[in-house]
């Protein structure tokens, strides 16, 4: 009875963890052998047997009876005077099976069994748990924020499992409360101890992806293909999507009517500002879209015979002057995302400048870096493209003074006419 009521002690973990009874009867054998092995040297000649449907346990121990004195091995020998007092019939050099209480393990030895179990089944929860996870890496998910802390917020899902968004993974303008539903990405799965450490991000190109894949049902279908993405999360995003069905326009029906489709997806991501464009193989064609909205005049494309830096070559891109802050957008933010898109490195030149013109760099001695860094920023690294802008356009583009701006071209002028 002893064996039993423990047993069902034990079977309380069942009702806490998604473990079955089988799999609990397991663990228990488990366990029980590792006590056996603590207390008698080697638990290879006990019998476990476990009835999952009763909930019975029995211990049995086999030795070899041998001649009284000649006991080597107490555990795997017994001497024949002690047999048989188990059973008269017993004679030497035949198996003797005795069963073994779990009180002649002591109580120690039962309390350490217990903790020992309880381990087993947080283990084997967790187990679980990181491969049900495991599998879902890279898939969108959702959970409910439990409590916010300085560097992540906590969710929990359904079932009660814990997943982390790490500051880092979250986008800018993100806000939640207690009790917010929030999705993403399963980013990462790894097991830190016996704990499985759940990631989500918001951040994730996969991210991105994945709402497609639920807004747009076409996109859910295969009939368009999401073939690249590049993204500053919260801020701007150029998404390059195809279709093979040419009945179909791949960028009109993920933009939706006057917008309908994508909208969601922008709500959802902090008001991201979305770019789509069609993918093609035409790797001129493909850049030209990327740096969209500037017009290119042409470009020349240095491809590499393996990448470099995940870079598969470097292109010269030829622009009006007006165009040149069109490419490059606002903080570099257009053309470092066409670069990631692409998978080239772009340097944007503006047609017809002539080899006399000098790098603004060449000024550092009279202009202030942050100075000069205010004019690249918009695409103006010359004395010539910042001497051929007007003290308005530059006062419109830039966050600098008049007073500055007129000084620099002053020195330009001086300078650049020696």
């Amino acid at each position: 009875m002893e064996n039993i009521a423990l047993i069902d002690s034990f079977s309380e973990f069942k009702d806490i963890k998604s473990i079955d009874r089988v799999t609990l009867m397991s663990i228990l054998e488990e366990v029980f052998r590792a006590a056996l092995k603590r207390k008698f040297g080697s638990d290879e000649n006990f019998d476990i047997i476990i009835n999952p449907d009763k909930g019975d346990l029995e211990i049995w121990r086999n030795r070899i009876v041998v001649a009284d004195g000649e006991v080597e091995d107490e555990n795997e020998e017994i001497e024949l005077s002690a047999a048989q007092k188990i059973e008269p019939d017993f004679e030497i050099g035949e198996d003797v099976s005795e069963e073994v209480k779990l009180i002649d393990l002591g109580r120690r030895a039962i309390l350490a069994l217990r903790q020992n179990l309880i381990s087993k089944i947080h283990e084997h929860d967790s187990t679980n748990v990181f491969k049900q996870f495991k599998d879902l890496e890279g898939d969108l998910y959702s959970a409910e924020v439990h409590h916010i802390r300085h560097n992540a917020i906590i969710l929990l899902d359904d079932e009660g499992n814990e997943i982390v968004l790490p500051k880092s993974e979250q986008i800018r303008s993100d806000f939640f409360r207690k009790g917010d539903s929030v999705r993403g990405v399963i980013k990462t799965v790894e097991l830190r101890g016996n704990k499985p450490a759940i990631i989500l991000s918001r951040t994730s190109p996969d991210f991105l992806v994945k709402l497609f894949e639920q807004e747009i049902p076409e996109v859910f279908d295969g009939l368009i293909t999401v073939e690249g993405v590049a993204r500053i999360p919260g801020e701007k995003a150029k998404v390059a999507v195809d279709s093979y069905d040419d009945r179909i326009d791949p960028v009109g029906a993920c933009v939706g009517m006057k917008g309908s489709r994508i909208h969601g997806i922008v709500r959802e991501l902090g008001n991201e500002n979305i770019d789509v464009i069609n993918y093609t193989k035409n790797e001129q064609l493909f850049i030209a879209r990327a740096l969209s909205p500037a017009k290119i005049v042409s470009m020349d494309i240095e491809a590499y015979e393996e990448e470099k830096n995940g870079k598969k070559g470097r292109v010269n891109v030829f622009l009006k002057p007006e165009e040149v802050s069109k490419a490059i957008g606002k903080g570099g933010v257009n053309i470092r995302l066409a670069s990631e898109l692409t998978k080239y490195e772009i340097d944007v030149q503006r047609e017809g400048i002539e080899e006399e013109d000098v790098e603004l760099t060449e000024f550092v001695d009279e202009i202030e870096g942050w100075v000069i860094q205010e004019f690249k920023n918009i695409g103006l690294d010359t004395a010539k493209s910042v001497l051929e802008t007007s003290v308005e356009e530059l006062i419109k583009r830039t966050d600098l003074e008049e007073e500055t701006i007129v000084d620099v071209q002053r020195i330009l002028k001086e300078e650049f006419e020696e």
